[in-house]
């Protein structure tokens, strides 16, 4: 049975799922402060625990520039928090034996069978064969070597570059799938964690398994179950007065900023098309914290959510790029389609077991299973400062309100 799209959760006075009043009034000050700074425009909150909601409000505006205040249906651009619905979404397909995670990309993507990696001799790139089958698991754990070419300067990440700009192409998913069979893997599949194209082929994979575009995959299995009606690829044009905007100045550096142009996209990227509401993923977030289900709706087998939400990088995987790349993710390891707290030190607050994955335009989550809380910010704030700066904040604050 779909979960009701008007009731997001059960409301809960926050003292009954173990929240202090208090120390939400303190995050609301603390998010009111940095909107009248004008270092955000505007924001949507919320938080749940033990499956009920203590939190979900709203900050400033969705149009700072024309004064339009901030509403709860406010659209957001989802970018790279888009990886966790399309893992989640290959993960019903796995429960149905359609796909398996060890599955080698050829046996459903036989384009790619020429795949091999680049390996830098002095100013020359050489060619080597794959020492292993590529797999659907290394797809989901960015350890499949298709690199995102602006993050670094060797021979691959230029080819990377070259090939797909920041990534915002106006490719479709043919011509997509075809520059990548052309370009070099960085790494040997498996060997180390490098943020990339993984995802987005995965989305590809799966819509050629189900013979479909990804949104419709991803509303059969994940969306309408879920009650998740605002979530989908893109913007369509009735619905631009309902997306945030950023403010037209990085509040940091005085440099123009703006969101990309979704409108651009010719195929369904699984790993960072998205568009959604604070609400609707709060409800995603919130069904991985209860193994799968959401009220009547079971989207996912517990085996499953477990097996997303557990660090799969081995001793032997090169993990410095995670934290090295995002300070705040230094201690965590990755999952399927997000990174996971290891035990011991981490930068930021946190219990060894939770996890998250953010996006590129200021929107940022986590879960922790062990606290069975779910917490989802959305704003849009480009700028790599203040996204970093925003998520520490709203960590520090929530953990500090929690009461037991």
């Amino acid at each position: 049975m779909p979960y009701p799209r008007d009731a997001p959760l059960p409301r809960a006075e926050p003292a009954e799922v173990g929240v202090s009043a208090h120390g939400l009034r303190r995050l609301d000050d603390a998010l009111r402060d940095e909107i009248d700074r004008r270092l955000i425009p505007g924001a949507v909150l919320g938080v749940a625990r033990r499956g009920r909601v203590a939190h979900l409000a709203t900050y400033g505006y969705r149009d700072a520039a024309a004064e339009v205040p901030m509403t709860l249906d406010t659209l957001f651009w989802a970018a790279s928090m888009t990886k966790p619905l399309t893992v989640a979404t290959a993960m019903t397909l796995v429960e149905g034996g359609a796909i398996a995670l060890d599955d080698p990309v050829t046996a459903h993507l036989p384009e790619l069978a020429g795949l091999e990696v680049g390996e830098a001799v002095g100013a020359d790139l050489r060619r080597v064969p794959l020492a292993r089958p590529l797999t659907l698991r290394h797809l989901a754990t960015h350890t499949a070597g298709m690199v995102e070419g602006f993050l670094e300067g060797s021979p691959v990440h230029r080819l990377y570059a070259e090939a797909f700009g920041n990534g915002m192409t106006d490719l479709d998913g043919a011509e997509f799938l075809a520059r990548i069979a052309r370009l070099p893997l960085f790494n040997q599949p498996g060997a180390l964690w490098h943020y990339g194209f993984g995802i987005d082929v995965l989305g590809l994979l799966l819509e050629r398994v189900s013979g479909g575009p990804l949104r419709d995959l991803m509303a059969r299995r994940l969306l309408l179950p879920l009650g998740m009606e605002d979530t989908g690829f893109g913007l369509r044009p009735a619905d631009t007065e309902r997306y945030a905007r950023p403010l037209a100045i990085d509040p940091d550096t005085g440099a123009p900023q703006a969101l990309p142009d979704l409108g651009r996209a010719r195929f369904d990227s699984g790993g960072a098309g998205a568009v959604t509401t604070a609400g609707d993923y709060l409800r995603f977030a919130a069904m991985l914290v209860a193994g799968g289900a959401l009220g009547d709706a079971t989207v996912l087998r517990p085996g499953s959510v477990a097996e997303m939400t557990r660090d799969q990088l081995g001793p032997g995987v090169d993990v410095s790029r995670i934290g090295g790349d995002e300070p705040t993710l230094a201690g965590y390891g990755f999952g399927l389609g997000v990174a996971v707290r290891r035990d011991g030190h981490a930068a930021l607050a946190g219990t060894p077991g939770d996890y998250t994955w953010a996006g590129a335009g200021g929107t940022y989550w986590w879960a922790d299973p062990r606290r069975e809380l779910a917490v989802v910010l959305m704003t849009h704030t480009p700028a790599l400062p203040a996204r970093r700066r925003h998520r520490e904040l709203v960590r520090r604050l929530v953990l500090a309100a929690l009461i037991d």
